[in-house]
């Protein structure tokens, strides 16, 4: 008798697999929800609201990668937007939360629309793989740049964590954001920092937010939220997956990831996508010697960010008795990979012009007609390319 789908799942599962997919929902509440909380903080928003939203991108990025890892056997690992959610900073307050759920919405849609086409490639065919990352690194930049603003006020913080990241970095690079955390933690309290006193269990409630819709939001948040989702998480991360030896149709993880996100967009939960940084933790020997039975860090992965996103509102309690500083150091240094990552694709791009002035465009956190840095640095880029290739 053949054994159940689920029994099999279960023969397959391993300690290794499911550490594996347990350190990859630790680096994603170490660094990109650090961006995220400062994103809710740059929109002035309640540690309730804030709660919502880690319930929101928990749960998305549990049921996608679940549901994807499940059916395709295979490591899928999904996450939300962290170059997304750095949309997010210079446009709020000015920006309401109802506003940026419209936008979320409207994002979620264009990519369902786009997975459902198979027109994934062919869109990404008219951005040159230069600018786009140009406009990553320009997003991404004043992360990196703050992250060492905190030497003025917390300079002991600052330098212990600096310190920390090189040393963890040199001997455990693929833990070394989440050390980085402890040590942040370590360094805060005994300085006294910290007020680590009030933090206890506590189950999140979201709380539904009525989307609303404008030009201003669909321009300047939802269309670069559309370009960076495709361009700064499916490219690399089904890059990745491809050279890990899973081919997996692009088309059907599209189309989940972008389902997931639009029904936890009404809890302030930004786009969900396929993971670049942390889907490397999961489809290496490490997760598990035998490549077929690396899916099971797909599934413990969502599972984790399940209970994540369950115990949201002490997730909130933990970032609110951290020191400010800790928090933009730890997310300066946790994004120091993609933005050198995305300056080497800018420094070797073809179009090396086109994609330097798409950077310095976007990194200039400009804004006109209402739209923001990250539309005007594209379209120059494009704009650039087209004038400045050479004729054929």
């Amino acid at each position: 008798m053949q054994p159940s789908l689920a029994a099999q799942r279960w023969a397959d599962s391993s300690v290794s697999a499911i550490a594996a997919g347990f350190l990859a929902v630790l680096v994603s509440l170490a660094g990109p929800l650090a961006i995220f909380y400062q994103a809710a903080q740059a929109g002035q928003m309640s540690n309730e609201m804030f709660a919502s939203w880690v319930w929101g991108i928990t749960l998305g990025a549990a049921l996608a990668g679940i549901i994807l890892s499940w059916t395709l056997k295979a490591p899928i690992i999904t996450a939300w937007s962290a170059p997304g959610t750095a949309l997010l900073i210079p446009l709020f307050p000015g920006l309401s939360i109802h506003e940026a759920v419209g936008a979320y919405l409207t994002a979620s849609l264009l990519l369902l629309a786009i997975g459902l086409s198979g027109g994934f490639e062919r869109l990404m065919s008219h951005v040159p793989r230069g600018v786009a990352s140009g406009m990553m690194a320009g997003i991404l930049l004043p992360f990196g740049l703050n992250a060492f603003k905190g030497m003025s006020t917390l300079p002991l913080l600052v330098c212990g964590m600096l310190a920390a990241y090189l040393i963890f970095k040199r001997l455990y690079p693929r833990y070394s954001v989440v050390l980085l955390l402890a040590a942040g933690i370590a360094i805060a309290a005994l300085t006294g920092q910290t007020h680590l006193g009030g933090v206890h269990l506590q189950l999140v409630t979201p709380q539904f937010i009525t989307p609303e819709w404008s030009w201003s939001s669909t321009f300047s948040l939802a269309l670069p939220l559309v370009l960076t989702t495709l361009s700064g998480q499916y490219l690399p991360g089904m890059a990745i997956l491809k050279g890990a030896g899973y081919d997996v149709p692009v088309r059907r993880v599209v189309v989940v990831n972008s389902i997931a996100s639009f029904i936890t967009a009404f809890a302030g939960g930004i786009t969900i996508a396929i993971a670049a940084i942390t889907a490397a933790m999961c489809t290496g020997r490490d997760a598990h010697e035998d490549p077929s039975k690396r899916y099971v860090a797909g599934i413990a992965n969502g599972v984790f960010y399940l209970l994540a996103g369950l115990c949201g509102g002490s997730v909130v309690m933990l970032f609110a008795a951290l020191p400010k500083e800790l928090i933009v150091t730890l997310a300066g240094l946790a994004l120091i990979g993609p933005i050198s990552a995305n300056l080497a694709q800018v420094a070797n791009a073809p179009e090396r012009e086109a994609a330097v002035l798409t950077f310095l465009a976007t990194a200039s956190g400009m804004t006109f007609l209402g739209l923001g840095s990250a539309f005007w640095g594209i379209l120059i880029g494009m704009a650039a390319h087209r004038l400045l290739r050479p004729a054929i």
